[in-house]
């Protein structure tokens, strides 16, 4: 909601590992008389914890930081308290991170090189329940879903597992090891482990390598 609708300014908490940049960004979003900025933060914990002892409306997320990551922040935070939208503001534009982010729960996604008042619009849009995404990061993500379209409601495999459990599970079929995956998801090594461990229960393998077969059969580490 605005502060319109609620008669308060939206609160905003703001996760960046570079000083300078988040310094500059609290200054624009403070100067804004609609927007109060409650937080800064440097990690992906601390935000969590920002989030969780201040409720705010908006996180403002950087993709790489000390410790706990942004995408890792975003699905905690997005699962712990669901009335905060986040916007990730980063310089990764690879496809990896994008995907990533939205499964994670981010309602927006921008680049660092959006200007003030493209980041301005889209603190107030995600705070009315809208998605944002910056124009190169839109026509990727437009592109994604017209194809996907186009090939069908394929039946989901291993409907057992969460969307997240799904992904690890393709990428063990693929060969990686768990540092790997780590990476490439943006999630600490021990909660690819558990991922790991959920898929074997699920599927009611004893191994890894029992697990691999599995998904190859059905389609997965392609």
């Amino acid at each position: 909601m605005t502060e319109e609708t609620t008669g308060r300014p939206l609160t905003v908490v703001i996760a960046d590992d570079h000083p300078v940049f988040r310094d500059g960004l609290q200054v624009t979003l403070d100067d804004e008389p609609d927007i109060n900025v409650v937080a800064t933060v440097a990690d992906g914990d601390t935000a969590v914890a920002a989030v969780l002892r201040s409720a705010p409306d908006v996180v403002l997320m950087d993709l790489r930081m000390p410790g706990v990551g942004g995408i890792e922040a975003t699905a905690r935070i997005v699962a712990e308290r669901p009335g905060t939208a986040v916007i990730v503001l980063t310089m990764s534009d690879d496809d990896d991170s994008v995907f990533a982010a939205l499964r994670a729960g981010a309602r927006g996604y921008l680049l660092k090189e959006a200007d003030a008042d493209d980041i301005l619009r889209a603190v107030r849009a995600v705070a009315s329940g809208e998605a944002v995404f910056g124009p190169r990061i839109a026509d990727r993500v437009i592109a994604f879903f017209t194809t996907a379209g186009l090939r069908g409601a394929a039946a989901t495999p291993f409907p057992q597992l969460t969307d997240r459990e799904r992904e690890v599970l393709d990428l063990v079929a693929r060969g990686c090891d768990n540092p790997t995956i780590a990476r490439r998801l943006f999630l600490s090594e021990k909660t690819v482990r558990n991922h790991v461990s959920a898929c074997l229960t699920k599927l009611q393998v004893a191994s890894r390598a029992e697990a691999v077969a599995l998904a190859r059969d059905a389609g997965l580490g392609e």
